[in-house]
């Protein structure tokens, strides 16, 4: 018996150069189209392309009262998702911004309309379209006022939990730091 290997489908074959008979033959080359079909679907599932890896996430969940937005910051490249579950008791509003966090530089701000003793999905979607994508995000609620702020949490791409609760307005906001008019 004589053992070859065939180099491009990493498949080894068993020849024997004695005749043998014909039911013997059928099962050796049925045998050995099995293994030739499973060989080639074994390099084909080997060469899938890995799968990417998820976003990053961050965590916060601002309650002020019995009203609460809990919800998820998702990372992406040049974007950032800030979706949650909103309930308003009373008349609420919820904000979100991203930034470059050593500069403050805001790069995109989303607030949801006023809500009063109502609840439901408040997805804020932020253009952050510079390289690296945003290094910050604040998140908060106020009253129907956009200058009342009660609660805030600012997140960043490398922590899982968001930092807060703080009280207050985000600092960008409440010490004049940033232009409110646009925030109304």
């Amino acid at each position: 018996m004589r053992t070859r290997y065939s180099k491009n489908l990493g498949v080894v074959v068993m020849v024997r150069l004695k005749d043998t008979t014909k039911a013997k033959s059928c099962t050796r080359k049925v045998g050995a189209v099995v293994a030739a079909v499973a060989s080639v679907t074994g390099m084909v599932f080997a060469a899938a392309p890995a799968t990417a890896a998820a976003y990053p996430t961050s965590t916060f969940s601002i309650q002020v009262g019995a009203s609460y937005y809990t919800g998820t910051v998702t990372w992406y490249n040049r974007a950032v998702g800030v979706t949650g579950a909103f309930k308003a008791v009373g008349c609420r509003r919820v904000y979100a911004d991203a930034r470059i966090a050593n500069s403050g530089r805001r790069l995109d701000w989303q607030s949801s309309s006023t809500w009063c003793d109502e609840s439901g999905p408040a997805p804020l979607p932020l253009n952050a379209d510079v390289a690296g994508g945003a290094t910050k995000v604040n998140v908060w609620m106020t009253t129907e006022n956009a200058k009342e702020g009660l609660e805030h949490f600012v997140c960043y791409p490398d922590y899982s939990t968001c930092f807060g609760p703080y009280v207050g307005l985000p600092w960008e906001y409440s010490g004049g730091q940033a232009d409110m008019a646009d925030l109304g």
